[in-house]
């Protein structure tokens, strides 16, 4: 199969390398890829979110499967696109990728399936959502559109309620309208199932780390690192959130005639009356796909083809024994002002145990140098979290730039959790 996979961050570098190892695989190209990307497929020059650059690509290189990694493309509509020509994509239509897209309608959606989750209110009116986050105290406030994992804000009391709407507001047309909801307490973790439109197959639980400093710190990332498999609910009460949650909403979305095909995430709180969706994603996380793709121990592209046209088997998906962790390096400044241009070093001092995957780095007189926020992804596997985590760190140490920064505790809680 010849596959074409959009995106240029370290998730694609991580599907890059995951898909680069299907004996079905005869060329990947990746649009518009990175330097890490480049290593196991060609990278071309490609504006992702652009429905008639990629369904031209996709037809001139006659690919047999387009897989999306980020949301944009698919808010913008290439699946719409690529299915009027007949191009199997791994990613759902617009109006399904909306669940993501739009906060409100993913509790739309919720509600009509029966799918456990906060209490909430909607807003357009930005000095009506102060006043009843205000008089809320504790709340979560959400910009109801795509804000680069940015729009959710945390407000443990009235006065940091009325700075998050205010903040919110500020931030354009995904702050328009928005979505205060009830502060949930538990753990926090991702689950995240290949869905073929109305059948899933569930990859092990994974935990994020989202705020940028040690001991859930500091100002929410796009993610600081993160492992799997998540120790907090056993197999059969995984199977049951599937049940309760992935499949009532994929029921819901088919019913309205938007199938999803692709990656359904959701975002759990693990509360003490039982799990609880935060939020729903379309596609695959960053950085939980890293670790996602280092644990599961078969053939990624026959799965991915098969949601693309359909024909998914739900069954348990192999995974390697143990776990693994993923640490992210960020840049100076990072999540508020990242500094680019710093060049990195010691990559080739990391063990070959342990698989570095670039997402903010760009080459510049043939080095590599940081051109964003979350610089890359660090990660390794061991036959316990524990093992894991020290290789994720030892490797994190070998690689060098000015101003790095990430986290040592990646996984701490899984230890507290099951040691």
């Amino acid at each position: 199969m010849k596959v074409l996979l959009l995106g240029s961050g370290g998730r694609e570098h991580a599907l890059a390398w995951k898909l680069a190892q299907s004996p079905r695989l005869s060329r990947l190209l990746v649009g518009p890829g990175n330097p890490g990307t480049a290593r196991w497929g060609t990278n071309v020059p490609l504006q992702a979110d652009s429905p008639e650059a990629v369904v031209s690509l996709a037809r001139r290189e006659r690919v047999d499967l387009v897989v999306v990694g980020p949301e944009a493309p698919l808010v913008a509509g290439v699946a719409d696109a690529l299915a009027q020509v007949d191009i199997p994509c791994f990613g759902p239509v617009a109006a399904a990728a909306r669940i993501e897209g739009s906060k409100a309608f993913a509790k739309e959606v919720m509600e009509e399936a029966g799918v456990p989750t906060a209490a909430f209110r909607v807003f357009t009116d930005a000095a009506q959502a102060e006043a009843y986050a205000v008089a809320q105290g504790r709340i979560v406030v959400k910009a109801d559109g795509l804000a680069a994992g940015k729009g959710v804000i945390v407000a443990p009391d009235a006065k940091a309620a009325r700075e998050a709407v205010r903040a919110v507001a500020q931030m354009g047309q995904a702050g328009q309208q928005m979505v205060l909801e009830e502060l949930l307490e538990g753990e926090e973790v991702s689950l995240m199932a290949l869905c073929d439109g109305e059948r899933y197959v569930l990859l092990p639980l994974s935990q994020d780390h989202k705020r940028v400093g040690e001991g859930d710190t500091g100002p929410n990332t796009g993610g600081m690192g993160a492992y799997c498999p998540a120790p907090f609910l056993t197999p059969q009460e995984l199977a049951k959130v599937g049940e309760q949650v992935i499949a009532p909403t994929l029921a819901v979305l088919k019913k309205r005639g938007t199938p999803l095909r692709g990656v359904l995430y959701a975002g759990l709180m693990l509360t003490a009356s039982g799990p609880k969706v935060l939020e729903f994603n379309a596609r695959f996380g960053d950085p939980e796909t890293q670790v996602l793709m280092m644990q599961v121990d078969e053939d990624l592209l026959p799965l991915l083809d098969a949601c693309a046209r359909g024909t998914l088997e739900p069954r348990p998906l192999k995974q390697f024994p143990g776990a693994s962790v993923g640490v992210v390096l960020a840049a100076e400044g990072y999540p508020e002002a990242p500094k680019k241009g710093q060049r990195i070093e010691g990559l080739e001092a990391v063990p070959s145990n342990a698989p570095v995957f670039l997402a903010g780095v760009a080459k510049q007189d043939g080095a590599l140098v940081t051109a964003g926020g979350r610089v890359l992804t660090v990660c390794a596997r061991g036959d316990s979290l524990a093992t894991a985590r020290e290789r994720a760190l030892t490797a994190a140490d070998a690689v060098r730039f000015e101003g790095k920064h990430f986290r040592r505790d990646i996984g701490a809680r899984g230890l507290r959790a099951r040691p």
